[in-house]
């Protein structure tokens, strides 16, 4: 990722933040229940340790990009809440289950330098090429891809090469692994991607247990009320005009009598959730104990006697009749519901039909794991046929699909921008390893990319920014043989794909951090000039900007420039920031360095955002005047659309009319959560956010379409709640105001931002009445 994104709060690099996690985990660790919390939150404790252990020591440098002392960048390390590195390698620690048996079969010492030089030997090296042709290893740390690397330098040809990553690996050979562990099968092919595993599938059904609620409800249902029903209609036999033991039971009333009470202990032995016909006040209870009385032989008392009529009266008036048609029906259908199989019955059918399925990869189709039961399985198992599998059970194989990204947005297995950010780095890998021309370096490629993807982002101060792949040794040793041309190709089609389904499928939302990051590498492997910038975090904001926003903003000008919708609403110049990027770029070319910085982008922020945020708060620890400033960034670069549009090519298939009205439909339902909430600014810079998507989508309308869908706006803020469409008055007003000519901050109309200094206008119950500028 790139350096601003990545930056974490300042405060949190001191000593007092690392102490407070401690404390979190060791608390935790000594007070929770769950017996696997408490091991997590003990190895989280012994990480914090480490942390402060070596800041207090100098071992770890906090905010660098080499924090751990004699560890190079390229070094993943071990990184805990906060971006903070413990001090170990994330390749380091004792030795693996796979490295010990290498060690044993080749018959030298069990540690790692006599494992690396093991793998440089005549008989590793045949190893290595057998996992390289094979693809069965998998790669989980960056490390473990590097003696592959050597490897298949050593047989191509590139001796050379090979030797000089294997001298730059030397110094750290006895203490991280460089070879990964082998595998059952090689890896899946990602063209096709997968939100969860099979196993994770299986996991989740298998925590399924009984419920005890649902089996206590279906034992009433199947047991205690029919016999219930049997005790009411032997009761009533004694019965003249509803009064029971208005006539003297004769010996076979008695008989029957000893017969129910010899099957009540049986279903009492048996049968035991429900408890209800134990309680002593219950209807039921009562018939029971006053015909044991009559078994053995003893006189009812009076009391005893006045309950049970009581309680047959009442269950007859509740119930009708034993045999009555109402009661037989009502019987019938609780014994049907009854009948219905548990979910954890079904569970384990769903588990018994992923049990063939490679655990580690997705579903490829769902249909028959989720089907009605079978006539077989009704037989293997004594569930009924026909039964349905419940959405709950359904839910976590639905979500183990394996598809194309589209299919899972349109499925609802992705169902926001981060989870399909969490999906791109399968693609992208599969994406960055076409460049390689050789089978087997495209598959390392791959699985080191996808390895590499799970290094977790350290914090980072001074603009420092993280590591990138191609600056591995490994990666670099084999740059000479990535190809140009179609790969590029092939990597710009990718890149426009993935930002057309981001666009179009979330077109209310900014695309988030992880997203950029692999749009980035896809921007730069197809060279189109392509600058995807950061969401910055207003909390640790230093107020500067890196070059690529005003590049970015100068792409945003040549779409918007010339008196776009978007460009008068927000009152930009965009002729100005097109010379103001001119001028920077011919600065840059004089220079031998490259900047790192750019103070006029930086600096016409601030400006737009406000005198006192420019000047007084700007930079001194405010965040939300920080955060007016970032949000002027992001209208002027418009956060990527821009040049997604302009540069990458993107356009959605459903048109740029449909994502407005989509994009307002998300700024409505944000403006519903503001009513009523204590702390509404979060939920009002989002709202701001959307109503920019939809304010750029809409730029790209013909004015005919622009004129058809503000008219929407209106009918649709209509169909709202009536604090809706009191706070997004305003909005709409500065909105009409802009397409007519005039200025969106005049009048009644309002300019809607996100950030500000002062109260904002939308947290006012009548906004329009009392709104501040």
């Amino acid at each position: 990722m790139d350096n601003d994104a990545d930056q974490q709060h300042l405060a949190e690099a001191n000593p007092g933040y690392a102490s407070g996690q401690l404390a979190k985990a060791l608390r935790t660790a000594h007070t929770h229940q769950d017996p696997d919390t408490r091991r997590r939150a003990q190895e989280k404790g012994r990480a914090w340790r480490a942390v402060l252990a070596g800041m207090a020591s100098g071992l770890l440098s906090v905010g660098s990009r080499t924090p751990v002392a004699g560890l190079p960048a390229w070094v993943t390390p071990q990184v805990v809440r906060g971006g903070f590195a413990s001090g170990e390698a994330a390749a380091g620690g004792p030795l693996r289950p796979y490295e010990t048996e290498v060690a044993r079969q080749a018959g030298i010492p069990a540690e790692r330098r006599a494992l690396f030089a093991y793998w440089l030997s005549e008989d590793g090296l045949r190893h290595l090429y057998d996992l390289l042709d094979s693809g069965r290893y998998e790669v989980t740390v960056p490390e473990e891809a590097a003696l592959l690397t050597v490897a298949w330098l050593a047989r191509a040809g590139e001796t050379d090469a090979a030797l000089d990553l294997v001298e730059e690996l030397v110094p750290f050979a006895d203490r991280l692994r460089f070879t990964p562990a082998p595998a059952d099968r090689p890896a899946p092919d990602a063209a096709a991607v997968h939100r969860r595993t099979v196993g994770d599938a299986r996991h989740d059904l298998g925590r399924r247990r009984p419920g005890e609620a649902v089996e206590t409800q279906r034992e009433a249902l199947a047991v205690w009320q029919p016999f219930g029903d049997e005790l009411l209609a032997h009761w009533l036999e004694t019965a003249e005009d509803g009064r029971v033991l208005t006539r003297t039971p004769d010996a076979a009333w008695h008989e029957r009598s000893a017969a129910l009470l010899r099957r009540y202990r049986d279903l009492a032995r048996r049968h035991t959730r429900c408890t209800k016909h134990l309680n002593p006040k219950q209807n039921l209870a009562i018939l029971r104990g006053a015909l044991e009385e009559s078994v053995a032989g003893r006189p009812l008392d009076a009391r005893r006697l006045g309950l049970l009529r009581h309680a047959v009266t009442s269950m007859v008036r509740r119930r009708g009749l034993p045999g009555s048609p109402g009661l037989t029906a009502l019987r019938r259908e609780q014994a049907a519901q009854a009948a219905l199989p548990s979910h954890h019955a079904l569970a384990q059918l769903v588990l018994r039909r992923l049990s063939g399925l490679p655990p580690e990869e997705g579903v490829t189709e769902v249909g028959p794991l989720v089907a009605e039961v079978s006539e077989e399985e009704a037989r293997e198992t004594g569930l009924p046929a026909g039964a349905a599998i419940p959405r709950a059970l359904r839910r976590p194989v639905e979500t183990a699909l394996s598809a194309t990204l589209g299919t899972l947005v349109e499925r609802g297995v992705v169902p926001s921008s981060e989870v399909l950010a969490e999906l791109v780095p399968q693609l992208v890998a599969v994406t960055t390893a076409q460049a390689y021309p050789d089978d087997s370096l495209r598959t390392l490629a791959a699985a080191h990319y996808r390895a590499f993807r799970n290094r977790r982002s350290l914090l980072l101060l001074n603009l420092e920014r993280q590591v990138r792949t191609e600056e591995l040794p490994w990666v670099k040793a084999v740059a000479g043989w990535r190809a140009g041309g179609e790969a590029d190709e092939v990597s710009a089609l990718a890149l426009r794909q993935l930002g057309e389904l981001a666009v179009q499928a979330f077109p209310g939302t900014i695309l988030p951090n992880p997203l950029v990051r692999e749009l980035s590498v896809l921007a730069r492997q197809a060279d189109l000039g392509a600058p995807l910038v950061e969401e910055l975090a207003a909390d640790i904001f230093m107020g500067t900007f890196t070059p690529k926003f005003l590049v970015a903003a100068r792409i945003a000008a040549e779409l918007l420039g010339g008196g776009s919708l978007y460009e008068r609403y927000y009152a930009i110049d965009y002729r100005a920031v097109r010379n103001l990027a001119i001028l920077e770029a011919g600065e840059a070319q004089l220079r031998t360095v490259r900047p790192r910085t750019s103070p006029r982008f930086a600096q016409l922020c601030a400006e737009r955002a406000g005198a006192s945020s420019a000047r007084s708060r700007w930079g001194s620890g405010s965040v939300a005047a920080n955060g007016t400033v970032i949000e002027q960034a992001q209208i002027l670069t418009t956060h990527n659309l821009a040049t997604l549009v302009h540069r990458v090519g993107i356009s959605p298939a459903s048109g740029w009319e449909d994502l407005a009205l989509r994009s307002f439909d998300t700024v409505c339902r944000l403006t519903a959560r503001v009513h009523g909430n204590p702390r509404p600014l979060a939920t009002i810079k989002d709202t701001a956010y959307a109503w920019r998507q939809m304010l750029f989508h809409l730029s790209l309308c013909t004015p005919r379409e622009q004129s058809r869908t503000l008219d929407r706006l209106t009918e649709e803020t209509a169909r709202r709640p009536g604090h809706v469409v009191t706070r997004l008055a305003p909005a709409l007003t500065g909105l009409r105001q802009t397409a007519e000519g005039g200025s969106a901050d005049e009048g009644e109309g309002r300019r809607l931002l996100g950030w500000t200094t002062d109260g904002h206008w939308m947290r006012r119950e009548t906004p329009g009445a009392t709104a501040t500028r």
